[in-house]
Parts: C-alpha cells; structure tokens; sequence
C-alpha cells in the first residue's frame, strides 16, 4: 500500500513511524551520513526503537532495523512483533522517498515472522514523501530462505 501523507496512516503505524524519525536522530553514522531510524512494535504495545551504528570496519556495523529486532528479542523473546517502520535522514538535502531495508535485514525480518508465526507489518518513508506499507516480508522478498526450507532439506 502506498500513502501520499503521514496523516493517512492509523493512528498506530502514525507513531511508530514518528518514533523512527526520532530514533534516526540517534544514528552513529560518520561515514556514510546516512543516518537510519527504525522502531518495532510488541504486541504488548511496546514500542522499541534502534538506529545504525556504524564502525571503521564496516562489516562491524549494524543496520537500525536489526538493532531494533534483535533489541526487542533479546528483551521480549517471548512477544511478537507486528509491526517494524524505517526512515533515514540524509546529509545532502531530504530523503524523499521510502527506505527499503537491505537484504540482510529483509532476512532478519522473514526469521521473525517465521519465529513468531505471525506477518511483519513494515512501514517505510524518507524524511518525507510518501510511505509505503507492506502486510508481510514475502511480499518485499519472494522466494525465502526460511526454516520450511531447511527443515525439508535437512535434519533438524
């Protein structure tokens, strides 16, 4: 789903999606600049917050979306989470477009939803512009590698 304004959102996607903008603000990002804000949603109603964290050895860093997944998880492994919103900030001029997670957090995020049992709920927006809405991660990644597969492949 695509929306033209945060003002179209619900109520609940409206603040988790605020609560990323705010995280993005907490990014250590001195290399690349871009600065990525992500906030997860519990089914409690916990809303958790992570921003990149970058480091001079580039593999060593970590993306906002995993830090806020595996925050929430390690604290709350037994809630679900429903819901997960991504923006980022820009050094040169406004993000105005959504910001996709990357491949790894894609995957991250299909480990969720396979763990939990339940569709993650994904909110992407830049600085502003427009925001799009995805109900579950086979929709923005087909074809997974998920426990289904290893479990007909291998023994577990």
């Amino acid at each position: 789903m695509e929306f033209n304004s945060i003002d179209e959102l619900n109520d609940d996607d409206r603040s988790l999606l605020l609560k990323a903008k705010e995280a993005a603000k907490n990014a250590y990002a001195p290399y690349s600049k871009f600065k990525v804000g992500a906030a997860v949603r519990l089914a409690n109603g916990l809303v958790i917050i992570g921003s990149n964290q970058e480091n001079a050895v580039y593999p060593v860093g970590l993306c906002a979306e995993r830090v806020a997944l595996f925050s929430a998880q390690a604290q709350y492994p037994d809630q679900p989470i429903i819901a997960l919103a991504v923006t980022a900030i820009g050094s040169d001029g406004k993000i105005t477009q959504p910001v996709p997670p990357c491949g790894s957090c894609r995957q991250a995020m299909i480990e969720v939803e396979s763990r939990h049992n339940q569709p993650l709920r994904v909110i992407m927006q830049g600085e502003e512009g427009p925001i799009i809405v995805s109900e579950k991660m086979e929709d923005m990644m087909p074809l997974t590698f998920a426990e289904d597969f290893l479990k007909k492949y291998t023994v577990i």
